[in-house]
């Protein structure tokens, strides 16, 4: 198995601070080492960290090293999909109190340009993104974190729910950004998690049909038990023609009014081109792709196919936990592996692999307090 390529020196020194942390050094070189129990700065809360969940760009970047321009040079705590329990305040902290159970927006922007005054501090140019090279992630005891990118959490909802806010969060973001409304048809392609979060966010936005497509029967089937109208499987070794026409039969040539593609890649970015209504939007939320790819442009543009990007996501969290809180979403039949810290290698090798189709696995640093 690749799992069996990462790096062995996986190793716990006990000390009292009891902060197991998971750092990447390098490619397949995950540790685990104690890391010092830093104090809250101004409107900054110390977190004990409950649930992490294993993320795509995780297991990229322990098999890369790198996405894109973001390069791991120097070791980096991994995880950015997290809740935890307040354990202290910093000054100035006036929103959550001691005891609080919260979901952690990962990326903390300078909340002072023009991106950040405008409501687009996803694309603020000085963002802190948790296990973004060269930012430290959250996959440790503890850890702190800006108070305001806290969310507190209902009773009702889990922390493992908390976690998943984070995947959320895109799809909310996702399905905005394309124009998702209440009627519409919506074509998703990849039923990953990210696909499966924006199928269930879609649905609560009124779509009327969603197809969704795969190359793995496991997922296809989590995605008809979630609502989707259609699952259409694909199959890796067709032709972009054959898989496009095949799609296009399977939908009785109903082509949708968006297309969110969570994939990513050459192959899927020309399906939703050529696979989106005339008028329509293709939303592209995955980066599977190279930095180059060749699509079919005249196609596009000759039917004004909108093609929206999307990064990460902006007023979105409060969003995703509305939908969690009201009911109209139910993300906890995903969570399909739990995992300790002290076993985070054994995690990602299920992420990796895929061994026992999972879906999300999710990694536990601490009981709850």
């Amino acid at each position: 198995m690749a799992c069996n390529e990462y790096d062995s020196n996986i190793t716990e020194n006990k000390n009292e601070q009891n902060n197991l942390t998971a750092v990447l050094y390098g490619i397949r070189d995950l540790r685990l080492e104690q890391r010092p129990i830093l104090e809250p700065g101004l409107n900054e809360v110390l977190l004990s960290i409950q649930c992490v969940g294993i993320c795509g760009s995780d297991v990229h970047y322990l098999v890369h090293g790198s996405i894109g321009n973001f390069v791991v040079q120097k070791p980096m705590v991994i995880g950015h999909e997290a809740s935890g329990v307040v354990v202290k305040l910093g000054k100035g902290v006036k929103n959550l109190s001691v005891g609080d159970r919260v979901a952690i927006e990962p990326g903390v922007s300078c909340r002072m340009c023009q991106f950040c005054k405008s409501g687009k501090y996803n694309l603020c140019p000085d963002m802190k993104f948790c296990a973004t090279p060269p930012v430290d992630g959250n996959l440790t005891r503890y850890y702190v974190h800006a108070a305001d990118f806290c969310y507190k959490l209902p009773k009702h909802m889990t922390l493992e729910e908390g976690a998943l806010l984070e995947p959320l969060s895109v799809g909310v973001h996702a399905c905005k950004r394309g124009g998702v409304k209440v009627g519409c048809s919506v074509l998703i392609l990849g039923a990953g998690p990210i696909g499966l979060v924006t199928l269930a966010t879609a649905k609560a936005m009124g779509a009327s049909k969603i197809f969704i497509t795969d190359l793995i029967e496991f997922r296809l089937n989590v995605a008809k038990k979630m609502g989707a109208f259609k699952v259409i499987k694909v199959n890796r070794d067709d032709s972009d023609e054959k898989a496009i026409e095949n799609i296009r039969t399977e939908m009785n040539n109903e082509l949708p009014d968006v297309t969110i593609d969570c994939s990513g890649f050459q192959q899927t970015i020309k399906m939703g081109i050529e696979l989106t209504k005339s008028g329509g939007v293709l939303t592209i939320v995955g980066m599977g792709a190279s930095h180059n790819v060749e699509l079919p442009l005249f196609n596009a543009l000759s039917r004004e196919v909108d093609i929206r990007g999307v990064f990460r996501y902006a007023n979105d969290y409060q969003d995703a936990l509305s939908l969690i809180d009201s009911c109209q979403v139910d993300l906890k039949p995903l969570i399909t592996h739990h995992f300790k810290i002290e076993e985070s290698l054994e995690a990602f090798c299920t992420a990796e692999t895929g061994k026992g189709d999972p879906i999300k696995v999710m990694i536990h640093c601490n009981r709850e307090l």
